[in-house]
């Protein structure tokens, strides 16, 4: 198996870190060189920055709890810093809830060029908003109970990651699949192998 890079993308609640996760185990049990997994998961990492004093922290958990889209710089600031960190040019590279706009997209195709990832594999877990909303509202976590900010966030999605998935789905530089992710957890890990690896 050749280094690859994994990108997913989908509405929140779509189930973007299940199937990331399924994926991962399916590579570490097909690449034969045992080579090591780098998984970026910008959720948790946005998570653990709001946590933290500091006037930056601040401005951003105002964001965050007006359930708003926090700006591209930032963002991108925490992606790039883990690159920078932790990449060594021989690992897979999951990356997980990124990019959210399309100035991001711009910068982070910069970053795969500069790392020589070669074709990365994009993976849209696509749910209709309808089923986003829905699985938010079961999922019952502290930013997923207001219906209001439930709206706010599928706004974003729809104003914001949409033009970046459109860009990514016509990109020659990707390998973009289009997962109905509607399907059982174990359909939709299926669908998906069957596509990314079909050739």
């Amino acid at each position: 198996m050749d280094l690859q890079t994994f990108i997913f993308i989908g509405r929140s609640g779509c189930g973007k870190g299940t199937q990331a996760e399924l994926l991962k185990k399916y590579v570490e049990e097909h690449d034969t060189e045992k080579r090591s997994i780098y998984y970026l998961e910008t959720g948790e990492r946005f998570r653990n920055f709001l946590s933290k004093d500091g006037y930056s922290n601040k401005l951003a958990r105002e964001i965050a709890e007006n359930s708003e889209l926090q700006p591209s710089f930032l963002a991108v600031s925490m992606w790039s810093s883990s690159f920078i960190e932790n990449l060594n040019g021989e690992e897979h590279v999951f990356i997980d809830g990124t990019p959210r706009t399309l100035p991001e997209t711009y910068i982070l195709e910069t970053a795969l060029n500069f790392y020589k990832r070669g074709r990365a594999k994009v993976i849209y877990i696509n749910v209709s908003r309808e089923e986003s909303e829905k699985r938010l509202l079961a999922r019952g976590r502290k930013d997923d109970k207001k219906i209001g900010d439930i709206e706010k966030r599928l706004n974003w999605f729809d104003n914001d990651v949409v033009p970046a998935v459109m860009y990514l789905s016509q990109s020659k530089n990707h390998d973009f699949y289009d997962i109905d992710g509607e399907q059982s957890i174990e359909d939709v890990h299926k669908e998906l192998i069957s596509k990314v690896f079909s050739g």
